[in-house]
């Protein structure tokens, strides 16, 4: 069975950069297609269930309140579950899991509309959606292997979260705004290498049982991308209310 997380898959230089056949071959396009939807869809949950929380007054109800906590942790453990989890999981576990995750995380980021303005969350959203349109052709079209760069990448992010711990307690405003800046520049490459992942891993997984899953944690890598670029960009520049 195909394993997600195995490093020959992650760090082997990928194994189709260069391939002539990648642009023609219909099987990916379907399968890139799917991950799109998937995560496309994701993203939609997620705005349609965090504007109905903030509409409601759930939102402003959860501050302060044990709701707040599991609004942000319960995002991490569906993370978790399908990270290492995923080849113990059915195909239609891990969609369950993955549309169960895209909601729960509405709720997390219905908090913005507390702390920006709605103009700036749209304006946020679709430059957002437009760097990472250009992102992700990028990594599906070019011919550069960008394998190298993933250990970078995620040592970058590991260290932006010990950062954002720090700045918890520092309540620097000069470290925020180097956080905010390099977040938006390392999920911004992360969009790239990832597609370019999520399509070379379609040569390894076609035809096998394993297919429906990895299109699964294409979306949800893809999903945390666009997420977190979002975020970190909002911060950065967002008019807070």
């Amino acid at each position: 069975m195909a394993n997600w997380n195995d490093p020959n898959m992650a760090a082997s230089g990928f194994g189709t950069v260069g391939r002539t056949d990648a642009a023609v071959d219909a099987g990916l396009r379907s399968y890139m297609l799917s991950v799109y939807n998937y995560m496309g869809s994701g993203v939609l949950l997620t705005g349609i269930v965090a504007m109905l929380a903030y509409n409601s007054g759930f939102t402003a109800s959860m501050i302060g309140s044990p709701l707040m906590w599991v609004a942000m942790l319960a995002p991490l453990a569906f993370v978790m579950v399908l990270s290492f989890g995923i080849n113990k999981l059915s195909t239609t576990a891990a969609q369950a899991i993955f549309w169960a995750y895209a909601a729960v995380m509405g709720l997390s980021m219905s908090t913005i509309f507390l702390a920006f303005t709605a103009t700036s969350i749209a304006q946020t959203f679709f430059a957002t959606a437009a760097a990472f349109l250009g992102l992700s052709l990028y990594g599906y079209t070019t011919k550069k292997d960008l394998s190298g760069f993933g250990t970078f990448l995620i040592m970058g992010v590991v260290g932006i979260l010990v950062a954002m711990v720090i700045n918890m307690f520092v309540q620097s405003s000069a470290l925020g705004l180097a956080i905010s800046i390099i977040g938006v520049l390392l999920f911004a490459g992360l969009t790239a290498y990832d597609t370019q992942k999520i399509k070379s891993i379609y040569f390894v997984v076609r035809g096998t049982d394993f297919m429906g899953k990895a299109v699964v944690m294409g979306a949800l890598n893809l999903y945390l991308d666009f997420v977190n670029m979002f975020t970190f960009l909002l911060n950065l520049l967002g008019s807070r209310e």
